[in-house]
């Protein structure tokens, strides 16, 4: 499973780094976002891929910090979501209003030449 897990962060990165390098701001901002997934896949990952543990220690068994998964990354993940779908709203605002200005959303103003 650690493998897939893995592949999967490296597809998100992968493609996050792609799109962050193409001319267009909507594909730029998509770029952001994947890239913000594999960030959040990999705090997830970081408090150890448990199955069926509970994340808060119960106070009538003795403390086995193997038994249990780690809050802290979850608690950082489920905050980088609610900050990331923000500030992805607040970029697709400014491109529609940059879009609605200058008439196209490529980085420099000019639409690219077809080849």
């Amino acid at each position: 499973m650690e493998w897939i897990y893995a592949a999967a962060i490296g597809v998100l990165t992968g493609s996050g780094v792609w799109l962050l390098l193409r001319p267009r701001t909507f594909q730029f901002i998509m770029g952001l976002s994947l890239l913000s997934y594999a960030v959040n896949l990999f705090i997830f990952g970081m408090g150890r891929l448990k199955v069926g543990t509970p994340p808060v220690v119960d106070a009538m068994t003795p403390p086995d910090p193997a038994a249990y998964a780690d809050p802290l990354p979850q608690a950082l993940v489920l905050t980088a979501i609610v900050i990331g779908f923000a500030t992805t709203a607040l970029f697709l605002v400014v491109l529609l209003a940059s879009r609605g200005l200058t008439g196209t959303d490529h980085v420099d103003g000019r639409e690219p030449e077809e080849s």
